[in-house]
């Protein structure tokens, strides 16, 4: 069986999505997006019943992602890092880009551009 905490030991699966990953090696504010996300929402892709595949959303490392969640939140995403499980990365509130990471499987469908 694979085991995640021996190349991810500094995630915890058992955490709350969005604080697990304030200390990533390698995260810092310096690599948030230095300008705001596009203006517009995509119309959102169809969705598949399955989780998100780790490595289709890798294509989307470094660019801005918008995607849509099993909860109905959808919003810009800026992802820096994609484990066997999660992303993590940046999400614009509106205003700024903070700190944020997801598990993959709830995420519905995603878009970047």
């Amino acid at each position: 069986m694979y085991d995640h905490s021996m190349y991810f030991p500094y995630i915890n699966y058992n955490q709350p999505y969005e604080r697990q990953f304030l200390g990533l090696p390698g995260t810092s504010s310096s690599q948030a997006p230095t300008a705001p996300p596009p203006a517009f929402i995509p119309q959102q892709a169809t969705a598949s019943p399955f989780a998100v595949d780790p490595g289709a959303i890798s294509l989307c490392l470094f660019r801005n992602t918008y995607i849509w969640l099993t909860n109905g939140q959808s919003f810009w995403f800026f992802p820096i890092f994609v484990g066997p499980r999660s992303v993590a990365g940046f999400r614009w509130t509106g205003r700024f880009w903070t700190v944020f990471g997801i598990d993959t499987r709830q995420i519905v469908s995603f878009t970047c551009f």
